[in-house]
């Protein structure tokens, strides 16, 4: 066999590995990263189907702008370099706009705000805030600003220590197990677990900071993040926004 017809060979397996792997994306399909495990903005139903806000809002926006999409279930901490990788084209995933992360990514107009909280179980009885803190055993999402304001906590000795978790259903099963003493983490899925365990978690005093999520796309992809403004813009206006809210949020949407 000559090199020349070993390299074909070689790169004609590669290739139906990098198929086989799901490396291959159909022309004209926008794939969208997303963590289906951060109720009631990205989760799975009893069928397996990625579901929530997010995914709702953003299929309505790619419907209003003509684009079709499909979704990948990841871990959180690997949506931003997917982006940059251009191994998907959004993340769609609760996503908080921060200066690190415009830095390393663009995002569209704000969609929602979702400040943080601190959530604890029955047995953090004096709790009342923050300020209450000092010693006790706080629970994050990795990668999170959650986990960036509890790590801040930490350095300034207003905590005792920080556990991460790859996701925040983990987090909160560890709090109603004893295994934490507080959970920080966005508020509108904070609450939504305070309503799936009515008496076991609740959340105390006020809202730690501001927080807007955006969808995440590459730098330079102007086209692409002005349809998805266009289309945030229109479902604004058209009541599906609300709607969606009404859905997924009830009286507490923003």
């Amino acid at each position: 066999m000559t090199k020349n017809c070993l390299y074909g060979l070689l790169t004609l397996l590669v290739s139906l590995l990098m198929s086989a792997c799901g490396g291959g994306r159909q022309d004209g399909v926008l794939l969208v990263g997303t963590e289906a495990t951060y109720p009631p903005f990205e989760m799975t139903n009893e069928a397996g189907e990625i579901v929530g806000f997010d995914i709702d809002l953003i299929k309505a926006i790619a419907a209003d702008q003509g684009l079709t999409l499909e979704f990948r279930d990841m871990d959180f901490d690997s949506l931003v370099p997917a982006v940059q990788g251009g191994n998907i084209d959004i993340a769609a995933s609760g996503m908080s706009i921060t200066p690190l992360r415009l830095q390393q990514v663009a995002f569209t107009d704000p969609y929602i705000e979702a400040g943080l909280v601190v959530a604890v179980g029955p047995q953090a009885t004096k709790v009342r805030g923050v300020d209450d803190l000092k010693g006790l055993r706080i629970a994050v999402q990795q990668g999170t600003t959650g986990a960036a304001k509890a790590e801040a906590l930490l350095a300034a000795k207003s905590v005792g220590s920080v556990k991460y978790f790859p996701n925040v259903s983990v987090a909160m099963m560890e709090l109603l197990n004893g295994g934490v003493d507080a959970v920080i983490n966005d508020k509108p899925v904070t609450e939504a677990f305070v309503a799936r365990h009515p008496g076991k978690i609740k959340i105390v005093g006020d809202t730690l900071a501001s927080d807007q999520y955006g969808f995440a796309l590459a730098k330079g992809r102007e086209e692409l993040l002005a349809k998805l403004n266009a289309g945030l813009a229109k479902v604004k206006a058209d009541g599906t926004w609300d709607q969606l809210s009404a859905q997924y949020f009830g009286d507490a949407a923003e």
